[in-house]
């Protein structure tokens, strides 16, 4: 007998199932992304969001076998594109029967139809991210139209107790003249203006939504124990090394930035030291964790490979053009 699916939309009644999907695609299709039930509840009450909207779920029975969600971004990036990223994924053995189509056409429609009432005219894009190299996610996404513009190394280090910053820059001096810290309450607007310049010419980047930017720094995940500040003699915030926990005993590093008048002192080099120490001080942690552009133009990829970090894997950030408001 064929399985009769229910479409309907994502509430806080269903954090716990969305919470057990999310985790077993990332075991399935190898990404890795684990999320709880409160990152998940704490989504659906995000300024980007709007649940009865932009996102979809599918139940077989009382079993949630896909979900897919919409947000758009609030402003360009440095290319003046706007991005509409779709998140989503069917559970395993519920694929093959169409479901990845219908629920791909419906985030399509709804991207297309937000980004068209926020940025009227814009040219911009469908983003996918997460698909391991030559998976069948990839596969799915190509048939559909979308390209790998980019791929982003996962690399991980293991922390070792009692380890400090100047044993993880290995005799590299810091900069003279910085000073380190965990960051506080008051450095919300401080720490978003620096990471606006520290990416803004970086690939896909748009400054950050100050709202959007608040929910980050106040979110459960968040780890401000583990975060590190290098700021110079007036205060200024010009590098910083940002940390939450997704999983039991990993920290993952959200955030690593410079701002362009302080590259190429070893400040960025310096302040993730400091991130990694403080982790491996806590005991909490087994390693440490963090995503990477794989051309970046800072080549970060090189420093991090310096301070310890290897390659885990790759995944690709997938992209579909599209003009919005008018033919999706």
């Amino acid at each position: 007998m064929d399985t009769e699916y229910r479409w309907s939309t994502i509430t806080r009644d269903d954090v716990e199932a969305w919470a057990g999907l999310v985790n077993h695609l990332g075991d399935v299709d190898g990404t890795e992304e684990y999320y709880a039930a409160e990152d998940l509840a704490e989504e659906l009450d995000s300024s980007q969001l709007d649940p009865a909207r932009d996102t979809f779920a599918v139940w077989a029975d009382d079993q949630l076998v896909a979900f897919g969600k919409v947000t758009v971004k609030s402003t360009p990036d440095r290319d003046g594109l706007v991005g509409a990223q779709l998140d989503g994924g069917v559970h395993a053995d519920h694929r093959r029967r169409g479901l990845g189509r219908e629920l791909m056409a419906r985030l399509e429609a709804r991207a297309a139809e937000k980004g068209g009432e926020q940025h009227d005219g814009a040219e911009g894009y469908f983003g996918i991210a997460g698909a391991r190299a030559g998976s069948a996610t990839q596969a799915f996404h190509e048939s559909r139209g979308y390209q790998v513009a980019r791929w982003f190394n996962l690399m991980a280090r293991p922390l070792t107790s009692g380890e400090t910053a100047a044993d993880v820059l290995d005799g590299r001096a810091a900069p003279p003249g910085v000073r380190f810290r965990r960051p506080g309450p008051d450095d919300e607007a401080a720490v978003r203006e620096a990471h606006a310049a520290a990416f803004a010419d970086h690939w896909g980047s748009a400054p950050p939504d100050p709202a959007r930017w608040h929910e980050s720094w106040t979110a459960r995940s968040t780890r401000h124990a583990v975060s590190r500040l290098a700021v110079d003699d007036d205060g200024v915030v010009l590098a910083y090394s940002l940390a939450s926990q997704w999983e039991e005993r990993a920290a993952y590093l959200d955030l690593v930035g410079t701002v362009p008048s302080a590259r190429g002192t070893g400040l960025g080099s310096a302040v993730l030291a400091e991130s990694i120490a403080a982790a491996a001080a806590t005991g909490d942690y087994d390693l440490i964790e963090l995503d990477v552009d794989s051309d970046s133009l800072t080549g970060a990829t090189r420093i991090y490979e310096r301070l310890g970090f290897t390659l885990k894997f790759a995944t690709s950030a997938m992209r579909r053009p599209v003009t919005f408001g008018g033919t999706a």
